[in-house]
């Protein structure tokens, strides 16, 4: 942390205009994830009431499969219309996509309206990333990053209770209904306090589109999506296969062409390449959240509302990590980029052994679940503001946008594909046949003890990232 950014206070980025403008841009971020909980809370409701447990994991896919398009368009959508009609957009689409979601009647339509609000969504979280450099001067970054990162913590604690309190009731449509009057309400603060343009963003400059990046991005987390609803398990890794080898060729794409998706060094280890890579692999990690409430329904009989707030602890936990570790010293910060990824994976780990282990099913004995589902967000939030704000620094002049909305294609891919590996391996291992305890128990023990080497293999990949930090600070 550099002697600037720790002179900075949380007073000065929330009071006055400031204050206003951050709640405007974590709004834009808190509107994608109060979703995400609130889907994953009565998304077991959705299915006992439409059908679709084959599709369980295709509400997340899709979601996310969306945003990763959608985002990648923010800096040409920002550039084009202008800050506050580029958000305006996004909200206009997530709302259609909220409103059929809200009338679905069977899980074709709902997979439709996910997908809508995914558009929306992944255009608000490129928006409000993107943005921060723009509205806040350098020395504010990485707090308004922790702000605006923290807004997962608060749909943590929000979701899970509107989901949580609609599927008790047998009414989990008003869900959307609630989610659809925050979209309102954030246009109208978008309306007021976002400018309609900025002296940062060129407004004739060259933004063009790699589409054929971001198609075949979609394509691979699709290849595996499909892969997933085979019976046979070799379905589900050649899925898989398929996946990594399209990635590669996105990547030589990318490195090549005019249009590009991702900044020049985003493929170098020594540059971008480690810190894209760690955010990667610890997304794939956190992605099992949405697999949470539903386990526990099953396994420990939790009410839905329960299921969720536990499943949101991951979350919660990311917050608190990342508020905690912005204020340290440089070495202190180092110490838990390094450590962060490892407690995330132990944990993952931990949990996927407790989950199935029937003595955890005692009314008193299975809270024992929170500390991993804690620690698993923990491990994350202690080392994200460092790893995100090392991107402001390291990226090549000029491509400072592009480099930030990197973060958020990233994170969505990886998000994505974790949750489509996610609903493969829970299939494959008795989700849906033979189903039931046994199947569920089957499907989170394999699930949790895979998805844990994601988060193992970022604290290898971290080791370079210190490296980098430490090589600026001279």
């Amino acid at each position: 942390m550099s002697r600037a950014e720790s002179s900075a206070s949380w007073s000065e980025l929330l009071s006055g205009r400031n204050a206003l403008r951050s709640i405007a841009l974590a709004g834009g971020v808190a509107l994608h994830a109060v979703n995400l909980y609130i889907v994953a809370t009565i998304l077991p409701s959705v299915v006992g009431d439409i059908g679709g447990l084959s599709y369980y994991a295709w509400n997340i896919t899709l979601f996310v499969a969306a945003s990763i398009f959608s985002s990648s368009l923010s800096p040409k959508a920002m550039q084009a219309l202008g800050p506050r009609r580029a958000f305006l957009t996004a909200i206009g689409f997530f709302a259609l996509g909220t409103t059929l979601c809200m009338l679905a009647l069977a899980m074709g339509w709902m997979l439709i309206g996910r997908t809508l609000q995914g558009i929306g969504g992944g255009l608000l979280l490129g928006l409000s990333y993107s943005s921060i450099r723009i509205v806040f001067a350098e020395r504010l970054w990485a707090k308004a990053m922790a702000l605006v990162s923290s807004m997962w913590g608060v749909a943590a604690l929000s979701g899970p209770a509107i989901g949580g309190v609609f599927a008790y009731a047998g009414h989990w449509r008003w869900a959307f209904g609630a989610v659809l009057t925050v979209a309102l309400l954030l246009a109208g603060l978008v309306q007021t306090q976002i400018a309609s343009r900025s002296e940062s963003i060129p407004i004739n400059g060259d933004a063009r589109i790699p589409l054929s990046q971001i198609s075949l991005l979609v394509l691979s987390v699709l290849a595996v999506a499909m892969a997933s609803l085979a019976a046979h398990l070799g379905w589900s890794v050649l899925g898989v296969v398929v996946a990594l080898a399209i990635g590669i060729v996105v990547a030589r794409l990318d490195a090549r062409g005019h249009a590009r998706l991702m900044p020049h060094g985003a493929y170098e280890l020594k540059r971008l390449g480690s810190i894209y890579l760690c955010v990667a692999f610890l997304n794939i990690g956190i992605t099992v959240e949405v697999f949470i409430p539903y386990f526990l329904q099953v396994l420990h009989g939790h009410s839905p509302l329960a299921a969720g707030y536990l499943g949101a602890l991951m979350s919660a936990g990311w917050t608190i990590g990342a508020i905690t570790s912005t204020s340290r010293t440089s070495r202190t910060a180092d110490v838990y980029v390094r450590i962060g990824p490892i407690i995330s994976a132990l944990s993952l780990a931990s949990l996927g052994l407790m989950l199935p282990w029937e003595p955890l099913q005692d009314a008193l004995l299975r809270w024992v679940v929170v500390v991993p589902l804690v620690g698993v967000g923990l491990g994350i939030g202690m080392c994200w503001p460092h790893l995100l704000t090392h991107v402001f620094k390291v990226a090549p002049a000029g491509q400072e946008n592009m480099a930030s909305s990197a973060i958020i294609t990233i994170q969505l891919y990886a998000m994505a594909l974790g949750a489509a590996v996610g609903g493969a391996i829970i299939n494959a291992a008795g989700f849906t046949d033979p189903g039931g305890v046994q199947g569920t128990a089957q499907a989170a023990l394999a699930l949790l003890l895979i998805v844990a080497l994601a988060p193992g293999l970022a604290a290898y990949f971290v080791i370079q990232v210190v490296r980098g930090r430490r090589s600026l600070r001279g």
